[in-house]
């Protein structure tokens, strides 16, 4: 999965469905979602998924309104679509991923 930072943020995810996870190493539920994302991102290619770390780019954060972590921010050609707040399991992460395709 690619990390996002305010650099090349609008780039990787101006095309297409992208799932950004946003996420830090000290959250305890995050590091128990990534797993689950990454073995989406390999099942779901026609997807992109990557990640953004809340303490490297706070100003992406802000900027979706991240209050709480892990949260998940599906984009549609740039475009939110569709949040998820929290630890979920991976069938109720790929039923809210094929909604938006």
């Amino acid at each position: 999965m690619k990390e996002l930072t305010s650099a090349n943020f609008a780039a990787e995810t101006a095309q297409g469905l992208t799932v950004v996870d946003f996420w830090a190493s000290w959250c305890g539920p995050c590091r128990l979602l990534s797993p689950i994302v990454e073995e989406l991102a390999g099942e779901m290619t026609d997807v992109n998924f990557a990640k953004v770390n809340v303490d490297d780019e706070p100003d992406l954060a802000n900027q979706y309104g991240i209050n709480a972590i892990p949260t998940l921010v599906l984009l549609k050609s740039g475009f939110q679509v569709a949040q998820s707040v929290g630890l979920k399991t991976k069938e109720e992460l790929r039923s809210l991923i094929e909604v938006q395709k």
